[in-house]
């Protein structure tokens, strides 16, 4: 969307909706580089996952049965080209 200064000046609390959904807003400038209004996601820093809440991924986790891991690695093996995951052993 662009949007005049005049515009952007009299409708800026308008124009947050349209930014929140991720749209990005240009404010033209005559003869001037435009400006781009663009919303600010929150970054969490590496190894700052936040507060964990205990039982919040419930259900969310399945562990394949033995016999679907031998399955998944049959079906690796042949986009491998027939070549085998593991040398030695068995799950």
């Amino acid at each position: 969307m662009k949007v005049s200064v005049q515009y952007a000046e009299s409708n800026l609390s308008a124009l947050y909706p349209a930014v929140d959904r991720g749209e990005e807003v240009e404010i033209v400038r005559p003869g001037k580089p435009a400006l781009r209004l663009l919303a600010v996601r929150a970054q969490v820093a590496p190894g700052k996952a936040g507060r964990r809440i205990l039982g919040a991924g419930v259900g969310e986790l399945r562990v394949p049965s033995a016999d679907e891991w031998r399955e998944m690695d049959k079906e690796m093996e042949r986009e491998m080209c027939g070549a085998p995951l593991m040398t030695s052993g068995e799950i």
